[in-house]
Formats: structure tokens, C-alpha cells, sequence
């Protein structure tokens, strides 16, 4: 399936049960409420799905399950985050044979790639598949900056298409705008930042709390888009503590626990991952509640976009 660069793409939670094995009935609800809410691809094994804890056999089960499931509707990428080359030339290789439709690609894991061997490594793996392919650029968490100028040797590779930006900077945007045009697209990675990331030009979300809350997350996009500003804005300020648990080193627990409380998840998560407790328990439960007890109605916002799609067709 051809993958399209743009929209709300969740980087999904990955479920599982009390005894620590998948649990895919509790998964596969989650797809379908990101599904119903209009999103426009999957992303799994990211951050959020907990990928250094999954086995590759795991892996290569969410990918099948989720291709299956989605149906052609939308299409399922796959994050890869490998120590060697050798190692991520395979994952990739696996991905396309359970189905994937693209990769997210993050730098080598543990060693801290200079720059020429960051590049090499990107350029490797984009020569070993056909599948397209969106760099993860996070520097914060994952050490690596990938600059302009690395980019600008990438460009050779006709399948890196994309760019997931989570460096913090949204003033990347423009700057990959202004050196690439529209070579790359660009979607944003931190969910506090996106909507101003949308106004800049970024073609689409790589989104977190959409785990929990997908419908608010897609009608932030679609009203960015449709230029409906002042109502997108209402809804951001609306969701900004709850995207605030995303950039937390406990982001996973944040929106599991979310995802709980809007009655599309599960708590469970792996070793060495705990579910929240006590006062830090309290304090994210208390943002969760307050944002449930003054959630939008979206209901006419969204019809009046359809409306105005209607109008302008």
C-alpha cells in the first residue's frame, strides 16, 4: 500500500496482559477507535509501543495482526530501532515480509553514530528495501541530531521520503522547507509543539495522546488544515496537559493510563516499566479527570468542517 506522508499517524501502545504476553484483543480495539476517528496510518514498535522489549517474533505479530485488522485502509509502519546495520537491513526485510508499508527509521541504537556513519547507515538500509521510509529525528532522546547538511545527502534515496521532527525546534520546519522544498515531508513528533509545527507547514502528527483521545487529535489537524485556526486552538489549549504527558520519561504509563480512563486500553506494561503509583499516580489521574470533565463536543466543529469540504467540492 502506498504510504502518504501526511495526516495523524498514531505511534500505538502496545498491549499486554497480566501474565506478559500480547494482548491483542485489548490492541486491536484501540486500531479500530483510531480508525473510526480518521487517522491516516499506524505506526508500531515506536517509543510508545515499547519496542526494546519486544522480541522480534512479537514484532513480526503486531505487524501481521495490524495489517490484517486495518484492512488496506490505512497503511502500517514499522518503527526499527537496531543496534547494527546487519540488524536493521533484517528488520526491514521482515517488515516488508509480514505486510508493512513503510518504516520509521531511528539513528543506530547505543552507539553514538557520528554523523558519516549515521548517513551510512541510513543510506544502507534505504538501499536494501523498497519500502518507504520517514527518519526519526530525536536528538533529545536519542542522542543523535540528523542535520540539514546529513539530510541533504540523503536525498539521493528515493525511498527516504519523510522525516518524523522531534528535535524541539520547530523552526526546523522552515528551514527543511526553505534547503528541500517539498522533498521531504515533514511530520511532527512531539505533541505539544504540533499544532504550531501544522501552521509552519508539516504535512502531518506523529501523535501520542491520539492513543487515548483520536478523535481531538484529528480534528486539531483538519481545522489546522481547513485554516479554521481559532477552533483548532480552543482544542489545543483544551488537550495541552494532556499532551504534556507525553514528553516525559514516563510517557508510556502517561497515556496507558489514559488510555484507561477513556476506555480504549489497558494499564499493562513491561518490565522494567511499572504502572504508575502514589502521588505521581494522583497527579497525572487528576490531569486525565479534569480534561474528561470539560472534553469538547466536536460534534458540530466537525460537521461544520464538513460543511465547509462540502462547499469548497
Amino acid at each position: 500500500m502506498k504510504v502518504q506522508w501526511e495526516g495523524v499517524f498514531p505511534a500505538v501502545t502496545t498491549k499486554f496482559t497480566s501474565d506478559d504476553k500480547l494482548d491483542i484483543d485489548a490492541f486491536l480495539k484501540n486500531i479500530d477507535a483510531q480508525l473510526a476517528a480518521g487517522v491516516n496510518g499506524i505506526i508500531l514498535g515506536g517509543t510508545l509501543g515499547e519496542a526494546s522489549t519486544l522480541s522480534d517474533e512479537e514484532k513480526a505479530v503486531l505487524v501481521r495482526e495490524t495489517v490484517a485488522h486495518v484492512e488496506g485502509r490505512v497503511p502500517v509502519i514499522l518503527n526499527i530501532a537496531e543496534q547494527t546495520t546487519a540488524g536493521a537491513i533484517e528488520a526491514a526485510a521482515a517488515a516488508k515480509r509480514n505486510g508493512a508499508s513503510g518504516l520509521m527509521l531511528l539513528p543506530p541504537m547505543r552507539y553514538k553514530a557520528d554523523d558519516r556513519e549515521t548517513v551510512a547507515y541510513f543510506k544502507a538500509i534505504a538501499a536494501s528495501t523498497d519500502l518507504p521510509i520517514m527518519i526519526y529525528n530525536n536528538p533529545i532522546d536519542y542522542r543523535i541530531l540528523v542535520t540539514l547538511d546529513m539530510f541533504a545527502e540523503l536525498v539521493e534515496c528515493e525511498n527516504i521520503q519523510a522525516v518524523k521532527e522531534s528535535t524541539r525546534e520547530v523552526g526546523n520546519i522552515t528551514r527543511m522547507r526553505n534547503r528541500f522544498g517539498d522533498r521531504f515531508s515533514i511530520l511532527s513528533g512531539v505533541d505539544t509543539l504540533a499544532l504550531e509545527s501544522l501552521v509552519l507547514g508539516a504535512d502531518g502528527w506523529v501523535a501520542g495522546l491520539v492513543c487515548a483521545f483520536p478523535a481531538e487529535t484529528v480534528a486539531i489537524y483538519e481545522l489546522v488544515k481547513a485554516n479554521r485556526l481559532e477552533e483548532a486552538v480552543a482544542i489545543n489549549r483544551w488537550f495541552f496537559p494532556l499532551l504534556e504527558l507525553d514528553v516525559h520519561p514516563k510517557l508510556v504509563q502517561n497515556i496507558k493510563l489514559a488510555e484507561v480512563h477513556t476506555g480504549i486500553g489497558t494499564e499493562q506494561v513491561r518490565l522494567p516499566r511499572m504502572p504508575l503509583e502514589g502521588e505521581e499516580r494522583e497527579q497525572v489521574l487528576t490531569i486525565i479527570q479534569q480534561a474528561l470533565k470539560t472534553r469538547p463536543n466536536l460534534e458540530q466543529i466537525m460537521e461544520r468542517l464538513q460543511e465547509q469540504a462540502v462547499l469548497k467540492d
